[in-house]
């Protein structure tokens, strides 16, 4: 099994839309690819940050997805619509095997 983890870093005083975001592109993903994608918020640490989670059976499952997801038009509306919420070069990927 296969954990992928997306960590992003918001611009302050975006909180708010960019939890909204998350939240959306969450639907979106479940809705038409169906990946279970939790949004995570931190305990700890700086709080200016959000992280989306997921699982896949192996590499290449989520190579297809991920080659689907980058192929969508509607998948690069809502991740341009929230640029503005985000701080550019901050978004970091952890690409975990279960055990």
């Amino acid at each position: 099994m296969i954990a992928f983890v997306r960590v992003a870093c918001v611009k302050p005083g975006k909180q708010g839309a960019a939890m909204s975001f998350a939240k959306e592109i969450s639907a979106f993903l479940k809705g038409s690819y169906h990946l279970d994608l939790e949004v995570l918020r931190p305990v700890g640490g700086n709080p200016q940050r959000i992280a989306w989670s997921t699982r896949y059976a192996d590499m290449a499952a989520m190579e297809t997805i991920t080659t689907k997801m980058l192929a969508d038009p509607k998948y690069w509306e809502l991740v341009n619509g929230a640029s503005e919420c985000f701080i550019g070069g901050a978004t970091r990927d952890a690409i975990w095997q279960t055990t």
